[in-house]
């Protein structure tokens, strides 16, 4: 399921590959979001074209609308957003504790009305996983709450038991009934073959006693990987970094390691270098829809009049169909004239940035040359307030 190919001599950064239903994914590996069925801006044509390997799904947008219904329908989500590749599925706990309406937690699950119509709704994590499993994500996540920043102790303690027991709940159920034959025949389509890999998530807050107690009771339920959530919702970098710190190192090493929820390109290589191994963030979609593009040098905002007559492309160096065929001055126009085609062309280079920043660690890595490459990318990088705006 999970091989670890090579480790950096001077870093816990690490060489792994992921097998799939749908396909392997090597790792390090970013995540582009696909909230609903779609990574904003971008066909699934342009997503192989900039060799994306996995997509993110989230149970809760998509349960929520078009429905379970509907995706049967169609056969599932992979055919049903025409997206052959593996994908992995939020479980939507962050959602329905940041968006849902009116929200209850009890040992049972989370009682909420939803966003979109304040519709009353129930999910239980035995819910949660049936969900995921009609969908037939390749790596579904456990129900789970991430608690607000900042919390007290207390709280996130409190937190931390639901989610202890959430999770072992999620393993029961997926245990207890859904076999890989029943998950083919949820999910309705004959492209899932195999069995749908099950992630557990670490939280505790901004407290390393706390992480290391939720990492410790996951792995004794014995997930197929391990996401650290709870992180990059409004904590200071260095808390963020802290709280990676403080569930890593109990983390088991023949498992995969998924930071959730960020973030910029600066923190993925430190998320590398700490062991981390799968991330997803918004920000190159994002920002993209603000004007903004990431370049090696931080960040540049293609609306300001300095690129009115600039005929360079977004960065000189960049081999995405955008830097290809495109001057900055002309991506100026687009966006300031609010037309759709700017939007595209960013967000086309900025995910190509991120994952082709995910493909050079792989290299340095198997060259055993990653902690110089971070560092000379991390010392050149100019972080700018548009960086965390949108996180």
């Amino acid at each position: 399921m999970f091989e670890l190919l090579k480790k950096d001599p001077r870093t816990a950064a690490r060489l792994g590959r992921l097998s799939t239903a749908h396909g392997a994914v090597e790792t390090p590996a970013f995540i582009p979001v696909g909230t609903q069925g779609t990574v904003k801006a971008v066909t699934p044509r342009e997503l192989r074209e900039l060799k994306a390997q996995i997509v993110l799904g989230n149970a809760y947008h998509l349960y929520v609308r078009p429905g379970l219904e509907v995706i049967r329908h169609f056969g599932g989500l992979h055919r049903f957003m025409n997206w052959d590749g593996p994908i992995l599925t939020d479980s939507g706990g962050y959602q329905i504790f940041s968006l849902a309406k009116l929200r209850k937690l009890t040992p049972e699950g989370a009682h909420f009305r939803n966003h979109l119509d304040g519709t009353p709704t129930f999910i239980s994590p035995e819910i949660t996983m049936e969900i995921q499993a009609l969908l037939g994500s390749d790596v579904a996540m456990v129900l789970d709450e991430c608690p607000p920043y900042p919390c007290d102790y207390e709280y996130a303690s409190r937190s931390l038991e639901l989610t202890t027991t959430w999770a072992g709940r999620s393993k029961r159920a997926v245990e207890a009934g859904m076999s890989p034959a029943k998950l083919k025949r949820a999910a309705g389509t004959a492209t899932f073959t195999g069995r749908q890999l099950i992630f557990g998530i670490v939280q505790g807050a901004t407290f390393p006693e706390l992480r290391r107690q939720s990492a410790e009771s996951l792995v004794s339920l014995g997930f197929d990987g391990y996401a650290i959530g709870g992180v990059s919702v409004g904590e200071s970098e260095d808390e963020m970094i802290g709280a990676v710190d403080a569930s890593v190192p109990f983390l088991p090493e023949g498992n995969p390691r998924y930071a959730m929820g960020l973030g910029t390109p600066p923190q993925l290589l430190e998320m590398i270098a700490r062991g981390v191994d799968m991330f997803d963030c918004v920000l190159p979609t994002r920002l993209a829809r603000n004007g903004t593009a990431f370049v090696s040098s931080g960040t540049l905002n293609l609306k300001n009049a300095e690129f009115t007559l600039d005929r360079e492309p977004i960065e000189g160096s960049c081999s995405c169909p955008t830097c290809r065929e495109f001057t900055r001055g002309y991506i100026r126009h687009l966006v300031k004239a609010e037309e759709i085609l700017g939007l595209r062309l960013i967000t086309v280079h900025n995910l190509h940035f991120y994952l082709d920043l995910m493909r050079q660690a792989r290299d340095v890595i198997e060259h055993g040359s990653f902690d110089s490459f971070r560092k000379r990318f991390v010392a050149n990088y100019r972080t700018r307030d548009t960086d965390n705006a949108a996180v």
